[in-house]
């Protein structure tokens, strides 16, 4: 890979780099819960997502066994409680900066990986975060850095490639399912075709890509990517009431929606954070696909995409809309329409060359250092989790 210090690369690589580094965590505790709320007994009954997306029922066919989701974030600690024996050898795209043990180190990737995979700890397994397929693996592919992070700006200008080369790489390396709750929805926002590349070449082996839709509902619904990608399964955000986050980006790729308000989120440091996001709405995604993939193993990208839409709750008027897709994703229903298909070879997985719907919107004509730095230093774009509320300050050890 050219540096980014000379002249010829200089363009291509800020510009490449930003699109990763626009997609970083914005982890800010907020404020501590009353200790009446604080006993970990009481994190598995704040998480609304499992009672909205009837997971018992749909836990009766499958809990994701033999399925393993690629989690492309910041990283993920293997050794949680909640996540032990469920995380992957990691693959770091990065090569630098925190590490295990320092605060800026895989907040955001743990957090997505407990949505999707988390298994709960202590006597049966009460305590702590359950996720959408709990006997899945988890393959943690570092992508990014977390907000705060000190090498964040040496990432900016070295590592620019690391999302597309993170998507082929788990593509060859046994990920059933991909999950991408990241992205760029900022003013300059535009395809990267190395990136789209990467997606299709996913789509094409068999690989489910999920990607959250965008947090740019308050601020002008720009195009978020990799979301927009063709073939990608473009997460909302709703609340426990299944109505539209306000800050959830309405666009015409949206498919489906799931949880993203007040969503119970592991963290690293062993305590909980309730936080909002349509990251979070895309794992629950990626953990749906990863139910489908186990009960399925042969249905094509495209089939388990067309499941969780026609399979979808509370259905817009009309039966989509920019702001939720096809309605809130059923995983049980999902489980029961797939039964009753036979799978089929639907590649190339992808729409084809053209978009669909408006198109994306038109990329800026030029583009050069000065316009990156605006959305960077403020972390503008950004479409992942903000960690908000702790609910749990105890810490557990153990399984």
């Amino acid at each position: 890979m050219k540096h980014a210090a000379e002249p010829a690369a200089q363009h291509n690589t800020v510009r490449h780099a930003a699109q990763a580094a626009l997609s970083l965590l914005l982890a800010v505790p907020l404020a501590l819960l009353p200790s009446a709320a604080a006993h970990a007994d009481g994190i598995r009954a704040q998480q609304w997502g499992l009672t909205a997306l009837h997971l018992d029922e749909a836990w009766r066919t499958t809990k994701g066994r033999g399925v393993t989701v690629a989690v492309l974030d910041t990283g993920v600690e293997a050794g949680h409680p909640d996540l032990a024996g469920n995380v992957l050898p990691d693959k770091d795209m990065i090569g630098f900066g925190s590490g295990p043990g320092d605060r800026t180190w895989a907040r955001h990737g743990t957090a997505m990986a407990g949505i999707i995979a988390g298994h709960g700890h202590g006597p049966g397994r009460t305590d702590g975060v359950v996720g959408v397929a709990p006997e899945a693996k988890i393959l943690p592919v570092r992508v990014i850095l977390e907000d705060g992070d000190p090498a964040r700006a040496k990432a900016r200008t070295t590592r620019g490639n690391a999302l597309a080369d993170g998507i082929r790489w788990a593509a060859d390396h046994g990920a059933d399912v991909i999950n991408l709750s990241l992205g760029d929805d900022s003013n300059s926002a535009h395809p990267e075709p190395g990136e789209d590349e990467a997606v299709q070449y996913a789509l094409k082996k068999g690989v489910v890509v999920v990607a959250s839709a965008g947090n740019g509902g308050d601020k002008g619904d720009h195009v978020s990517y990799p979301a927009a990608y063709p073939g990608v399964i473009a997460a909302t955000a709703v609340d426990k009431y299944g109505t539209r986050a306000a800050f959830s980006t309405r666009r015409w790729y949206a498919a489906v929606s799931a949880p993203g308000v007040d969503v119970v989120i592991a963290d690293p440091d062993h305590k909980y954070y309730a936080g909002w996001g349509t990251s979070a709405a895309s794992a629950f995604v990626s953990g749906a696909a990863a139910l489908i993939r186990a009960a399925h193993p042969g249905l094509a990208p495209a089939q388990i995409k067309k499941l969780l839409e026609d399979t979808a709750r509370d259905a817009p008027v009309g039966g989509r809309d920019d702001s939720r897709g096809f309605g809130m994703i059923d995983p049980a229903a999902a489980l029961r329409a797939a039964a009753r298909i036979q799978p089929r070879d639907l590649r190339p997985a992808s729409y084809g060359e053209k978009y669909f719907g408006a198109g994306p919107d038109t990329p800026r004509s030029t583009s050069g250092p000065s316009d990156w730095a605006a959305p960077l230093a403020g972390g503008a774009g950004g479409v992942l989790l903000v960690a908000g509320v702790i609910l749990w300050r105890g810490r557990r050890r153990g399984c």
